[in-house]
């Protein structure tokens, strides 16, 4: 059984096509095989996961140490705030507001000290500067009460008092600043296209099949969402290490796979799942791989899916990767998409469905050259010159009507001439 299972693969592999089921082996011939002096079993190295450079949720997997100019975050502190995380933003948001708080009101605080409203705030006939205020946890409240415009009524500033009203007027600048840096900061960080980025999925895998007669890489894409992203445009890198001629290395180089930015079918109308093909072509880096050839390639597919969110129309953007591992050569993807009545009903269910298909081993250039091969030999045995027929003379009578009235015409004249002669000897007196 094991020879006949040997023989059906190096016919499929012969063929150039992939087998499409083996037959499983007994559990006898599955255990291990104990190596003789005839036979030894070289097992396959096995191959490391490889380290993903964008994590299948679209994170990068990138850390930046040994940052020596920590400033420049500093220079941009909208953003910095922005791309802090949850915690430290909400810690930062209390931590201003207590300590703008504070600040103003250690000031009205010892306005009041200076003023000596303190000790005398109890005698008749003194005017304070602010009302009520007779120690720090006063001044601090009536510094929330200004800043926020609570205006309870209790504590409130005399005209008598000139320091007491420039304060009021910082401090009611610096406080409209600040509620707008940091309110504008939440309402940036909690409206984040890339929450709605959330809603957009990827297939799990990536294939490699035939479409008119091309091996093309494909992945499929698709929205949960009944918004749309508004201008989805979608393109595609490969990340893998290369060496050069001249023998520099370079680590994690990309390159543009081309997913139809030359024809414009990289624009999506992203209403339906989508299958986005890549044709391995000359200019594509896959032209030269088999499929032995790619499964011992170390590379990863980096798509990125780009638009904007209708409903705010911020833009948003998606990203999600592919490892070799996760490109399948012979298979395709299940349709999802089917005719209702009156609607068209997505089964997202069978979203990340595949099945197996006949499809060539051969690289893709192989491939071109064996279609190309097959396609001229048809044209070339129509363009062969057939042999020479042998050229024999024919009367001419048979062949050309103008030939058969000449000679009409001329037996014509005879049987005149002839008619004429027999009437001449038929008169008299000619003996």
């Amino acid at each position: 059984m094991a020879g006949d299972s040997q023989v059906h693969m190096d016919h499929d592999m012969e063929t150039g096509v992939t087998p499409t089921a083996v037959k499983k082996l007994p559990k006898h011939m599955r255990e291990a095989q104990i190596s003789t002096e005839r036979t030894h079993l070289i097992a396959d190295p096995i191959k490391k996961p490889r380290q993903r450079y964008v994590q299948k949720d679209g994170k990068c997997n990138v850390h930046h140490g040994n940052v020596q100019e920590t400033y420049r975050y500093l220079s941009d502190l909208f953003t910095t705030l922005v791309d802090l995380r949850w915690r430290f933003s909400l810690f930062i948001f209390t931590l201003v507001y207590v300590v703008n708080w504070l600040f103003f009101g250690l000031l009205w605080y010892i306005i009041a000290l200076i003023r000596g409203d303190l000790w005398h705030s109890d005698e008749e006939g003194w005017t304070p500067c602010v009302e009520n205020l007779n120690s720090f946890v006063s001044a601090f409240l009536f510094s929330i009460e200004t800043e926020t415009t609570i205006g309870y009524g209790y504590r409130v500033i005399t005209e008598k008092c000139p320091e007491g009203i420039i304060l009021l007027l910082i401090q009611a600048i610096l406080g409209s600043i600040v509620n707008a840096m940091m309110v504008g900061c939440m309402f940036v960080k909690i409206s984040q296209p890339k929450n709605r980025a959330e809603t957009l999925m990827f297939s799990h895998k990536a294939v490699i099949s035939v479409r008119d007669n091309k091996l093309c890489l494909m992945f499929r894409v698709g929205d949960l969402r009944n918004s749309h992203i508004v201008e989805a445009s979608i393109r595609a890198k490969l990340i893998r290490s290369q060496q050069t001629k001249e023998g520099e290395f370079i680590p994690l180089n990309q390159t543009d796979i081309n997913i139809g930015f030359d024809t414009g079918d990289d624009r999506l109308f992203l209403v339906s799942p989508l299958i986005i093909s890549h044709e391995i072509n000359e200019k594509s880096p896959f032209w030269e791989l088999s499929q032995a050839q790619m499964d011992k390639e170390e590379f990863e597919i980096v798509v990125i899916l780009e638009g904007m969110v209708e409903a705010t129309g911020m833009t948003c953007q998606a990203r999600s990767s592919y490892l070799d591992k996760e490109v399948l050569w012979g298979w395709r993807f299940t349709p999802v998409l089917s005719l209702e009545k009156g609607f068209y009903e997505v089964d997202y269910n069978s979203f990340h469905d595949i099945y197996e298909t006949n499809t060539p081993s051969c690289s893709a250039k192989e491939l071109a050259a064996t279609l190309r091969e097959g396609q001229l030999l048809p044209t070339l045995s129509s363009l062969t010159p057939e042999p020479p027929k042998p050229y024999t003379l024919e009367p001419l009578s048979t062949h050309n009507p103008l030939t058969k009235e000449v000679d009409k015409g001329e037996e014509g004249e005879r049987g005149e001439i002839n008619g004429s002669a027999a009437a001449l000897e038929d008169q008299p007196g000619l003996d």
